[in-house]
């Protein structure tokens, strides 16, 4: 057991790293054209606007949260909030946010599975994907009502410490999660496996979302209009 708790929390999260970063990469340099979302609106947007908005807006805010609570030290927030506190207001907006991405991709699996057009265009991959994102919510919601068993913060202090070791390459993380319950290692172990297949899913369009704030800093783009035609006379309208 614990040559598989090892394995599962020092080196598969490397195994998963490797391949989401690198297989991104590769991804959008050989296979630019299946860079994209494939919305299946077209075919039907009934549910979609609910489901979509719902999930969208409950995985953001987790994605964010978990990143910061996570891999932000506990010295940095401990003069303005005790552990504590910190994990009190991780449980009420996780449980919130969480509860608005479970709903939202649950409308998305229905609509999906339901509509016989939206299932035969559906790809294998966008299936098993669903089901796995509505596990990972699933499994997340569960773990609330074992983190009211440590209201102090210990355990959020430990997985904060985990992630923070995996992403500085320190030794001993997986020891840090031995008394952690198998909900928070399932979650875990299922949001890692997530990164793993990401280059290989519609998840790849995460980054163009990501990649569109670069047009917030980029310089104006200057367009000229033309003013003569293609036998350098000027068009009749501008005569």
């Amino acid at each position: 057991m614990t040559t598989l708790n090892d394995f599962l929390f020092g080196i598969y999260p490397y195994i998963c790293l490797t391949v989401f970063l690198l297989g991104s990469l590769i991804r959008f340099d050989r296979d630019q054209y299946t860079w994209k979302s494939d919305s299946s609106q077209l075919l039907r947007a009934g549910q979609l606007r609910w489901g979509s908005n719902l999930f969208h807006v409950g995985v953001l805010f987790l994605l964010f949260g978990h990143s910061f609570g996570l891999l932000t030290p506990h010295f940095i927030y401990e003069p303005f909030i005790s552990a504590g506190a910190k994990q009190l207001m991780a449980m009420v907006s996780g449980g919130l946010f969480g509860l608005l991405g479970f709903i939202g991709i649950s409308i998305l699996l229905h609509r999906r599975l339901s509509d016989p057009r939206i299932r035969a265009n559906s790809k294998t991959s966008d299936i098993v994907l669903l089901w796995l994102l509505w596990l990972q919510l699933a499994l997340g919601l569960g773990t609330i009502p074992l983190s009211a068993q440590h209201l102090d913060g210990s355990m959020m202090l430990r997985l904060a410490e985990w992630a923070q070791h995996i992403v500085t390459f320190r030794g001993g993380a997986p020891e840090l999660l031995a008394e952690a319950g198998w909900t928070f290692k399932a979650h875990m172990f299922l949001g890692m496996s997530i990164f793993l297949i990401f280059p290989f899913t519609r998840l790849v369009h995460v980054w163009s979302g990501f990649g569109s704030v670069a047009y917030l800093v980029r310089p104006y783009q200057v367009v000229r209009s033309r003013r003569l035609g293609v036998t350098g006379r000027k068009p009749l309208g501008n005569r």
